[in-house]
């Protein structure tokens, strides 16, 4: 008769000898020194490293202080893959570092992509660009979390849900975060103007909306006419391209239309006209009064040269 075999999990030999406190202390989160080379940059950063004034004063100050502030990171691979620290890593390596403090930190995909885009997006300076791919991964990895078990309306409600959560410790409102990520509709070339200050976030918006072979013919008016869209006008060619009547013609068209920014003024100083005016008159009740003055002024004239005429 075949006994059966009596089947004990035994604890390991290191739980045998350790104390639940250690076991707890070793499950912890603790700052590491890693190497730089043991650090890959995060897949598909949205943020620039731009080697400005203060990247450089962040660099001498490494230089004698060393990296205060840890970077955070996560296993991937046989290496680490940076979560927040990409200045501090460049930084450090132009001070001549081999290693920084790493705080080493398990995470799955989307939990890495969530905290990525918030310890980045408060920082000052961030591109219109950098905040619409930032916005855009953070709002996908929210949706690949899964959907919220009380809301009734599951895909418009989710993606309410999804944008507001987004905007939370951003100080960005629920419409400005979908307007950024509007951006990320936008031609390289386009996006890049916005970045730059060549055109005005608003009508970019409104642009965001023309299909890509639109937004390359636009592209080479604005060239051709050495101008960019006002918001007027970008909502024209956006209106115009949603009814299907938008073609390299009316585009060019649209952009020949004059801006109100550049109709002629005539500026009269007030100290030249103050007189004529009681001392509280406001600009609008000054303006009636200059149109009044000459129109009446006008009709005197036409008086006169009809009875010229009539000598």
């Amino acid at each position: 008769m075949t006994k059966d075999k009596l089947q004990f999990n035994l604890p390991a030999v290191d739980e045998l000898f350790s104390t639940q406190e250690e076991r707890d202390d070793a499950k912890k989160e603790k700052v590491e020194m890693l190497p730089l080379s043991e650090l890959t940059a995060f897949e598909n950063h949205p943020f620039k490293v731009t080697r400005d004034d203060d990247f450089q004063k962040l660099v001498e100050s490494i230089k004698e202080n060393g990296v205060l502030i840890p970077a955070i990171a996560r296993p991937k691979g046989d290496g680490y893959e940076l979560i927040a620290g990409h200045r501090r890593k460049l930084a450090a390596d132009i001070a001549g570092l081999d290693v920084i403090p790493v705080l080493v930190r398990e995470m799955t995909n989307e939990q890495a992509v969530i905290a990525m885009v918030d310890s980045n997006v408060q920082r000052e300076n961030v591109l219109p660009s950098e905040k619409a791919f930032a916005y855009k991964m953070k709002l996908d990895a929210i949706k690949k979390q899964g959907k919220r078990s009380d809301l009734s309306s599951t895909q418009v409600g989710q993606k309410s849900w999804s944008v507001n959560v987004v905007a939370e410790n951003t100080g960005e409102s629920r419409n400005q975060i979908q307007r950024f990520i509007r951006l990320t509709e936008l031609i390289p070339p386009l996006l890049k103007m916005v970045d730059e200050k060549q055109i005005a976030f608003n009508p970019a918006v409104e642009i965001s909306h023309l299909p890509q072979e639109q937004q390359t013919i636009l592209l080479s008016t604005m060239e051709a006419q050495q101008a960019t869209p006002s918001l007027a006008q970008a909502q024209k060619l956006k209106s115009l391209s949603g009814e299907g009547k938008l073609d390299e013609p009316t585009i060019t068209e649209v952009m020949r239309e004059q801006k109100a920014n550049q109709k002629e003024h005539i500026r009269i100083p007030l100290d030249k006209v103050k007189s004529y005016f009681k001392p509280n008159a406001t600009a609008k009740e000054m303006e009636d009064f200059i149109l009044k003055a000459m129109a009446d002024y006008q009709k005197k004239l036409e008086r006169a040269s009809r009875s010229r005429d009539a000598r």
